[in-house]
């Protein structure tokens, strides 16, 4: 947790925006686990009402940008 604390601290604010995007990426695999779980659901009436398609993308078109924007700042140092 200290090592956590102390890379938070002295990191490169690029470095925290691709954090973020890792974040966001990860959270995108989430949603399209789910919503594969959810399509492959044998009773059509017990679907659930989060939509999981709209998550995935919101979610994987923010990562996606925030990493593309933190990867020259990463790059340089």
């Amino acid at each position: 947790m200290r090592a956590m604390k102390a890379f938070l601290t002295f990191a490169s604010e690029a470095e925290i925006v691709a954090l973020w995007g890792i974040a966001c990426l990860s959270a995108a695999i989430f949603a399209l686990v789910m919503e594969r779980r959810r399509s492959k659901r044998t009773s059509i009436d017990n679907v659930g009402w989060v939509p999981w398609t709209g998550l995935f993308l919101t979610f994987a078109v923010l990562g996606g940008a925030l990493l593309v924007v933190s990867i020259p700042g990463v790059i340089r140092g």
